[in-house]
């Protein structure tokens, strides 16, 4: 089930392959009246704990694909439904500590419809308070 939150709780995990931690994930999901395509789907960066991770050490799963940043940019066909989660998963040998954690992530679309000038804003923003979250890793 989904929450209501941009950051979802569910899935929110280090990522073990071969016996090794070499990172985690964290589910998003855009909170619109309807979902995007790929191609419209805008991403700045996963902040953990003050600690910055931007498009090159992330991968982004949807249905049960994986995409790198670039791949989505020019993914015109794929549709991001309202009531589907993408898991970004993000390159960080270890993983994270248990423990609470802050994370925000700044994401956005892009549409027609909307002036430019958004875009530039997003891209500028620092931090948004609209897609922070506490979350705990165990």
């Amino acid at each position: 089930m989904l929450e209501m939150e941009n950051i979802q709780y569910k899935g929110f995990r280090n990522i073990v392959r071969n016996g090794e931690t070499v990172g985690f994930q964290v589910g998003i999901r855009f909170v619109s009246y309807r979902g995007p395509w790929l191609s419209q789907f805008r991403f700045k960066y996963v902040k953990i704990d003050g600690e910055v991770f931007g498009p090159e050490v992330c991968t982004f799963v949807l249905n049960g694909i994986e995409y790198a940043y670039e791949e989505m940019l020019e993914d015109w066909r794929q549709k991001w439904h309202l009531q589907d989660v993408c898991y970004i998963r993000v390159k960080k040998p270890g993983g994270l500590a248990s423990g609470n954690h802050k994370v925000n992530v700044i994401y956005w679309e892009i549409a027609s419809y909307l002036p430019p000038r958004l875009d530039t804003m997003k891209e500028s923003m620092d931090e948004d308070p609209s897609t922070a979250r506490e979350m705990i890793i165990v």
